[in-house]
């Protein structure tokens, strides 16, 4: 990535819902090349889609926590169960598989204290796989909703 795309990706982050023209104009590129950047951006993976963020308390997820687990036996088919049954359960937004004391990361959304409490009953506690869990209430969650490239490991150490 050279600063011509980094500069088309930080616009984009911030809006992807402006022209490519209102781009193009922002970056001092044609119109036509700006367009041609955006696509190579989207055909080397760089891009990979384009998302409305949404308010969670807007959709009634009010209260959003962090549910560290860990599973046993480590096996690559108990690791892969678990991510994808987790995965798929709507009190979920993300699944991490982590290395360190707990396995995985679970960032759940739901409605309030006494459904994140059902949720951790009916969906934790019954699963022959999970060793333990721990549960940590978001009090804040904050992103870096623009990030840019970071220098290479060789541009790091000149």
């Amino acid at each position: 990535m050279d600063e011509l795309d980094t500069a088309i990706l930080r616009h984009l982050q911030e809006d992807a819902r402006q022209p490519n023209r209102t781009i193009a104009q922002k970056v001092g590129v044609a119109p036509s090349t700006c367009l041609e950047r955006i696509r190579l951006l989207r055909q080397r993976g760089v891009i990979r889609g384009y998302h409305a963020e949404v308010a969670l308390p807007a959709l009634n997820r009010g209260v959003q926590a962090m549910v560290a687990a860990t599973v046993r036996p480590l096996s690559r088919q108990v690791v892969a169960g678990f991510e994808q049954s987790v995965s798929r359960l709507p009190e979920v937004l993300s699944v991490y598989t982590m290395a360190g004391n707990d396995d995985f990361l679970v960032h759940v959304a739901v409605q309030d204290i006494d459904h994140l409490h059902a949720f951790l009953l009916d969906r934790f506690t019954n699963r022959r796989e999970i060793l333990s869990f721990r549960t940590m209430i978001i009090y804040q969650h904050l992103t870096n909703q623009v990030p840019a490239p970071l220098p290479s490991a060789n541009e790091v150490t000149r």
